[in-house]
Formats: C-alpha cells, structure tokens, sequence
C-alpha cells in the first residue's frame, strides 16, 4: 500500500473552505467530513483535512498560527503541464483564493502559488523529467 498524506489545516469557516476546494475540481469525502470536518480528496494518496480551528485545537498544545500573517508550511502539489499549474491557480485565484507570489520558471520547471481563503499557502509545479535529469549533481 503507497505511504499517504493527510494535510490537516485549520480553518475559520468550514463550509466556505470546504466550497473552496470543491470549486478547485476536489471532492469532500462525506465518510470523513461532518461539522467539524471537510475530507478533501486530492487524491488516492493526498487528503486534505480542513477543520474548524476549535477542533483542530483538541489535536495540538501549541497556539494556531494564523496563516494570515505567519507562514506555517507550503504545500507543493505536482501537475501534468505547465497549463495544468496554470489551470488550477486561475481556478484557486477566481474561487476565493488570493495570489502568493510571482510564478516560477525555469523552463524545464514551472511553478505558481497562491493562498486559500485562510492564507494557507499552495504551490502548484510541473516539471520537465527528461530536462530535470540534466539538472541533478
């Protein structure tokens, strides 16, 4: 069985986080999902699990960071084309999102960010595998 993820993120208002990732093409596994939390299927082997910070509190004896104003972690997810990176930032940026930073390019590597409507940051990257093999040490 492949190792998989789960991406825990706290959230100030489930339902507008969860209609977020649904609105980026994402399913809410309802078996996972109830009023405290949204499973979201990236998919077989990443879930994000979206949770109400008050929740999300019962998980951690540290203080929330807010994702506003504090980088906690960015999450990199890979795409099969530049226009596929392009394709879901545009989506993220329309659906509540806002922008990260300037895009990367590195020709055989592309990559665009953007943060979810709680400031959790996403990076979104192709890259080329017969260019990328040149470029290992």
């Amino acid at each position: 069985m492949p190792t998989m993820i789960f991406v825990n993120l706290p959230v100030k208002d489930l339902g507008k986080s969860t209609a977020f990732y649904e609105a980026l093409g994402y399913q809410r596994n309802p078996q996972f999902s109830d009023e405290n939390a949204s499973s979201i299927v990236i998919s077989e082997q990443i879930h994000v699990m979206l949770l109400t910070e008050k929740f999300f509190s019962t998980f951690t004896k540290k203080a929330i960071a807010d994702a506003t104003t504090t980088t906690e972690a960015i999450v990199a997810l890979s795409a099969e084309s530049r226009e596929a990176v392009d394709a879901l930032a545009d989506k993220a940026l329309a659906s509540g999102g806002s922008f990260s930073n300037e895009p990367m390019d590195e020709g055989f590597m592309y990559g665009r960010s953007f943060q979810d409507p709680d400031g959790h940051l996403w990076e979104v990257v192709w890259m080329d595998p017969a260019a990328a093999q040149g470029h290992q040490s």
